[in-house]
């Protein structure tokens, strides 16, 4: 993780825990400055999270070299969810505070592959875990291709 912390970070959001091996996740990817993972809570099948390893909360916190590998990350996770998913539309959505919705304090980017008219609700229903599993290593095999 990034040396720089944030005032207002929370060292034990549900994310920095993962970071810190404190919790189980389903991995689609990883390197040296992003996370990506299966959403518990998705809106839609194939819901992907990517997260960044540095203590930001929103966006504004977020230092240039890691806003760009997100994106970078974004564009590998997107390639895969639209092979294993079948899925030309990818949603993505990055929400800053909580009145925009932001429920983990943590800044992190949301791969939905979906129809905006089809969404689900945000973080209410949760997933089946053999279920993300198995699509997370169908993503983590579509980026090693």
């Amino acid at each position: 993780m990034s040396q720089e912390k944030q005032a207002n970070y929370d060292d034990n959001n549900i994310f920095a825990k993962m970071l810190k091996g404190e919790i189980p996740y389903h991995k689609v990817y990883e390197d040296d400055k992003t996370l990506a993972f299966m959403d518990i809570m998705p809106q839609a099948k194939g819901h992907v999270l990517i997260i960044p390893k540095q203590q930001a909360v929103d966006l504004a916190d977020l230092e240039p070299e890691f806003a760009t590998a997100v994106l970078m990350t974004a564009k590998k996770v997107m390639a895969a969810q639209r092979q294993v998913f079948e899925r030309e539309g990818i949603i993505q959505m990055q929400l800053n505070g909580s009145e925009a919705g932001q429920t983990v304090f943590h800044y992190h980017l949301h791969l939905i592959p979906s129809s905006i008219h089809e969404l689900g609700r945000h973080a209410v229903t949760q997933a089946d875990q053999t279920e993300l599993a198995n699509m997370a290593k169908q993503l983590t095999a579509a980026i090693a291709t």
